[in-house]
């Protein structure tokens, strides 16, 4: 039984998650100090964030979509780590850590939601 967010494996791994993209946007320029490393702190924090704000909710409709808007915030933070790659900002090697922990959330979100929206 989930007596709170912290309980939810997928919590967990969204917080695993933060602490790499924290410590991947110390590779990014300087000049991008202020935008794509701002943006891809504030998409791994929203993460988590609206999983426990979810969790905490009277409702399981409203659960679900906190859940919902999580999953957009990894899709958008995949999004970035790709920009990254793509402009030569931080090796492959160096994303495969965030981009497969962010595979995992959203696996763990899509069943989490599955789970809840069957059993509603």
């Amino acid at each position: 039984m989930v007596k709170s967010y912290q309980d939810l494996l997928v919590w967990q791994k969204a917080m695993e998650l933060v602490a790499e993209i924290y410590r991947l946007v110390k590779l990014l320029p300087k000049e991008e100090l202020y935008a794509l490393s701002d943006q891809m702190r504030r998409s791994a924090v929203s993460i988590p964030s609206n999983i426990a704000e979810g969790q905490a909710r009277n409702s399981t409709k409203e659960f679900i979509n906190f859940l919902s808007m999580a999953k957009g915030s990894n899709a958008e933070l995949q999004t970035q780590c790709l920009i990254c790659k793509q402009l030569l900002y931080i090796p492959e090697s160096e994303l495969k850590t965030a981009l497969a922990l962010s595979d995992d959330v959203g696996k763990m979100l899509n069943g989490l939601i599955k789970t809840l929206t069957t059993n509603h």
